[in-house]
C-alpha cells in the first residue's frame, strides 16, 4: 500500500507545477508590459543628456534630490538637509519633494550611470510599480480573472499619472497606495498587530516618497470607508473593530518613526510656513474631463493649455467615453456597495479639482466650488486642487475592472475559484449571476476598448538642454575653488525655473556647492514665509534678466561694489557660463561687472578670488 502512495504523490506534483504555472506566466507577462510600456514612453531621453522633460527645471530638481540621496548614502550625512544648494544657508530638504523613498534604494544606479539615468530609472519605476501594485491588489481583492489588468493598465497609465511622472516624482511614486489600502481595508478580521504593524510601516516610508499623495490617500480611504458604511451599514459595522484597531496600531507605529524628520520639517533649519503659491489657483476646467490630454495619441498643445494649469496638472483628461462607460457601470452595479462608495469617492473628488469658481472652457461660470468649503482646512489649504482628479484614476479602473470580471465566462474552474475568494473577500458586496454571453461580451469589451484607445499615452515630450560645460563635467574648476568657497553658475537662479547650479552639481554628483537654486525656503532669516529659492541677491536680479531678454545694461561702478557685496554673501570662487541662448549678453556683462574672463573648456569662467578676498 505504501509504494502505490508513493507513486500517487509523485506524480502529482508535476501536475501541481503544471497549474501553477498558467498562473503566474500571465501574471509576469502582464508585468513585463508594464514595464515595457513604461520605457517607451520615456525613450526620448535614454542614452541623450542634452534633453530633459518638457518641465525641464521640475525634473533638474529631482535629479538633484536623487543625487543628493545618494551622496547621503555614501557619506553618511544628514538626509534631511544640504548645504551643497543655496550655498551658503542650504535647503531643509524634509520640507521640499526630496523622495528620499526613491532616491536612497536608488543610490547604486546614481552612482554607476548618473542622475539623468536614475531618474529615468525612477519614472520607469513609478508608473509600472503604480500600475503593478494595484494589478496585483486587484487579481487578489476583487476580480477573479484577468480583467485586473486592465484596471492596473489604467492606473498606472492614466494621462494623469503620465503627466505627473514626466515631472513630478512625489505625485507618480503611488506603488505603495494599494498596498496600503489593502492593509488598511483587510477582510480578515485577525492579525491586527500585523497589518497594523506593516501599515504603519508603509506609512512611514510613504511620507519619505510622497506627502500630498498620502494626504490624498487619507482623504479618499476615509471618503470611501464613510460612503460604505452608508451604503452596507451592516458589513461596516461587522469590519469596524479590526480596522480601527489597523489604524491605531499603524499610527503608534508610524509616529515614532516620523517624529524627528516632521519636527525637522516644520521646525529645522530652513524650515517655512505657508506656500509660495496660492493652491486655489491651480483649478482644472469642468470641460478637461471630457478633453484629450497632450500627451495620448489625439492630444494637441493648444486645448489642453486652456483646461489646466500648466501641462503636468492634466489629471482629469479622462474623455467622454470613459466618463459614459463610468454612469453605465454604476448603474448597472449599483447593488453592489463597493460601486456606491467607488462613485461616491470619485465624484467628490472630480468636483473638488474644479476650485472655488467652476470654470468652463475657459470661462468662469459664477457657480461656486465645494473646494471653497474645504481650502481653509489644514492640510488641505495646500493641497493642489488639480491633482484631486488624480484620485478618480484608481476609481475609474476599478471600475472597469469590475465590469470586465462581471461578464466572463460563467463556466470552468478558473470562475469559481477566484470569485469565491472575491465574494468571501467582499461581503454585502451582492453576489450576481453572471452575463456571459458571447455577444455581450464582445460588445463590452469594444466599448472598453474604443474608450480607452483615445487615452493611449505618448512618450513624454523632451525639450533641449545645454550640456554641462566640460570644465565643470571634467573637474577643470577643482584646482580653483578652495574648500569652503563655491562655483557661482551663471545665471544664478534664485526663483522657480530651470537652474544650471542644480542640473550642474546633480551631473557631477554634487561635487560643489552651489548658490541659489530652485526649491521652497523661507523668505529670510527672521521671515519664514515661503518663496521660491533664495532671497534675491542684486546682481542674481541683473543676470537673469540680460539672460532673459539679451539687452546689455550699463554697468555702473555701484553695480560692480554691489556684485562684490553678493560673491562674497556666496562665498564664490569662480563664476562659470556654460551655454545659454543669450550668451554673448552675459558674457559682455560680466566682463563689465569682474574684469575680462576666459573660455576654458567650453565656458566662460571668471575667477573672482582676488575681488573677494
Amino acid at each position: 500500500m505504501t509504494a502505490p502512495a508513493a507513486t500517487g504523490t509523485a506524480g502529482a506534483a508535476p501536475a501541481r507545477r503544471s497549474r501553477r504555472l498558467p498562473v503566474r506566466a500571465p501574471d509576469a507577462l502582464v508585468v513585463a508590459g508594464y514595464l515595457a510600456l513604461a520605457v517607451l514612453l520615456t525613450l526620448g531621453q535614454w542614452g541623450r543628456p542634452g534633453r530633459l522633460f518638457h518641465q525641464a527645471g521640475d525634473q533638474v530638481l529631482f535629479e538633484w534630490m536623487l543625487a543628493r540621496a545618494a551622496r547621503a548614502v555614501t557619506g553618511l550625512e544628514n538626509p534631511l538637509y544640504s548645504g551643497e544648494l543655496n550655498a551658503p544657508d542650504g535647503v531643509n530638504l524634509m520640507a521640499n519633494t526630496s523622495v528620499l523613498g526613491l532616491g536612497v534604494p536608488l543610490t547604486p544606479v546614481t552612482l554607476l550611470f548618473g542622475s539623468q539615468v536614475a531618474f529615468l530609472v525612477a519614472v520607469v519605476c513609478c508608473l509600472a510599480g503604480t500600475a503593478t501594485a494595484w494589478y496585483a491588489l486587484l487579481r487578489r481583492r476583487l476580480v477573479g480573472s484577468r480583467a485586473a489588468a486592465v484596471g492596473g493598465l489604467f492606473c498606472g497609465f492614466a494621462p494623469g499619472m503620465v503627466a505627473q511622472a514626466g515631472a513630478h516624482l512625489h505625485m507618480a511614486a503611488q506603488f505603495l497606495v494599494p498596498v496600503i489600502l489593502a492593509l488598511v481595508f483587510h477582510p480578515d478580521p485577525r492579525r491586527v498587530w500585523r497589518h497594523g504593524t506593516l501599515l504603519g510601516l508603509l506609512v512611514a516610508y510613504q511620507v519619505f516618497l510622497g506627502e500630498e499623495v498620502l494626504v490624498f490617500l487619507v482623504l479618499a480611504a476615509g471618503t470611501f470607508a464613510l460612503a460604505y458604511a452608508v451604503a452596507d451599514r451592516e458589513s461596516a459595522r461587522r469590519r469596524a473593530p479590526a480596522l480601527l484597531g489597523r489604524l491605531a496600531v499603524g499610527v503608534a507605529v508610524a509616529l515614532p518613526l516620523l517624529a524627528y524628520p516632521l519636527w525637522f520639517q516644520f521646525f529645522g533649519p530652513g524650515h517655512y510656513r505657508g506656500m509660495p503659491f496660492h493652491a486655489y489657483g491651480y483649478q482644472l476646467d469642468a470641460a478637461s474631463f471630457t478633453a484629450s490630454a497632450r500627451q495620448t495619441v489625439l492630444g494637441d498643445d493648444h486645448l489642453p493649455g486652456l483646461l489646466a494649469p500648466n501641462p503636468t496638472e492634466e489629471n482629469s483628461f479622462f474623455g467622454p467615453g470613459l466618463l459614459v462607460l463610468a454612469v453605465v457601470i454604476v448603474i448597472w452595479l449599483w447593488r453592489r456597495p463597493l460601486v456606491r462608495a467607488l462613485a461616491a469617492c470619485g465624484l467628490l473628488f472630480a468636483l473638488l479639482s474644479l476650485g472655488e469658481q467652476v470654470r468652463l472652457d475657459g470661462t468662469s461660470t459664477g457657480i461656486p466650488g465645494p473646494y471653497r468649503l474645504v481650502a481653509e482646512l489644514p492640510l488641505l489649504d495646500h493641497a493642489v486642487p488639480a491633482r484631486f482628479p488624480l484620485v478618480c484614476v484608481p476609481v475609474l479602473g476599478i471600475l472597469l475592472a469590475l465590469s470586465l470580471d462581471r461578464l466572463r465566462p460563467a463556466a470552468g474552474a478558473d470562475r469559481l475559484r477566484p470569485a469565491a475568494g472575491a465574494d468571501r473577500l467582499r461581503p454585502g458586496d451582492g453576489a450576481e449571476a453572471r452575463v456571459g454571453a458571447v455577444p455581450v461580451r464582445l460588445l463590452w469589451g469594444g466599448a472598453v476598448a474604443a474608450a480607452l484607445l483615445p487615452l493611449i499615452p505618448t512618450p513624454i515630450r523632451t525639450v533641449p538642454a545645454w550640456p554641462v560645460p566640460a570644465f565643470v563635467a571634467e573637474g577643470g574648476w577643482r584646482a580653483h575653488v578652495p574648500p569652503g568657497r563655491t562655483l557661482v553658475p551663471v545665471p544664478p537662479v534664485t526663483g522657480a525655473g530651470l537652474s544650471p547650479a542644480m542640473l550642474w552639481s546633480a551631473r557631477t554628483g554634487l561635487a560643489f556647492p552651489a548658490p541659489g537654486g530652485y526649491f521652497i525656503g523661507p523668505r529670510g532669516a527672521d521671515d519664514p514665509a515661503a518663496r521660491w529659492g533664495a532671497p534675491d541677491r542684486p546682481t542674481a536680479e541683473l543676470l537673469r534678466r540680460v539672460a532673459e531678454t539679451g539687452e546689455v545694461p550699463v554697468v555702473t561702478d555701484e553695480h560692480r561694489r554691489q556684485a562684490v557685496e553678493d560673491l562674497r554673501h556666496w562665498r564664490a570662487a569662480l563664476v562659470v557660463q556654460g551655454g545659454l541662448h543669450h550668451g554673448d549678453p552675459v558674457r559682455r556683462t560680466l566682463d563689465a561687472l569682474l574684469g575680462p574672463g576666459r573660455e576654458v573648456a567650453g565656458a566662460h569662467v571668471w575667477d573672482v578670488r582676488p575681488l573677494v578676498g
